[in-house]
């Protein structure tokens, strides 16, 4: 499935997820690109380069979470990887495909890790092959 033709099924329930940043600040509030994604047994991760991110959101007025990023932290809906610092940053040198520093990073993990990226953002998509992503 290319990006934008649809919504796909929701992801095998053996699989680990990384989520994207749009994907955790939509889980966090129930938005509809995400309740079938969400009912799914995945073990689901997110990335210290997310929470940056959020934290960054909220200081410049653009996102409010409902929970705070300690209730992001502490949630357990997912649990927080944290994959070695230099060979994350290594790989997150090679996505040159962006300027976007988080895009960077949280690719950059999900390929480490060799797990799936949950996702809506379309630049992201185009970037992952299908075995790479999980389109929200």
């Amino acid at each position: 499935m290319g990006v934008g033709e649809g919504r796909p099924s929701a992801p095998d329930p053996a699989i680990v997820i990384l989520l994207d940043t749009n994907a955790v600040i939509w889980l966090d509030q129930n938005h509809r690109r995400v309740r079938t994604f969400a009912r799914t047994a995945s073990r689901l991760l997110v990335s210290p380069a997310t929470l940056l991110e959020l934290q960054m959101l909220d200081e410049i007025g653009r996102l409010r979470l409902r929970t705070g990023l300690r209730g992001v932290i502490d949630s357990d809906r997912w649990d927080i990887d944290e994959p070695p610092a230099l060979p994350w940053f290594e790989h997150s040198a090679e996505e040159s495909w962006t300027r976007d520093p988080f895009d960077r990073l949280i690719v950059a993990h999900a390929r480490l890790r060799r797990i799936r990226l949950a996702s809506g953002d379309g630049a992201i998509l185009e970037r992952l092959r299908p075995s790479e992503r999980v389109e929200l």
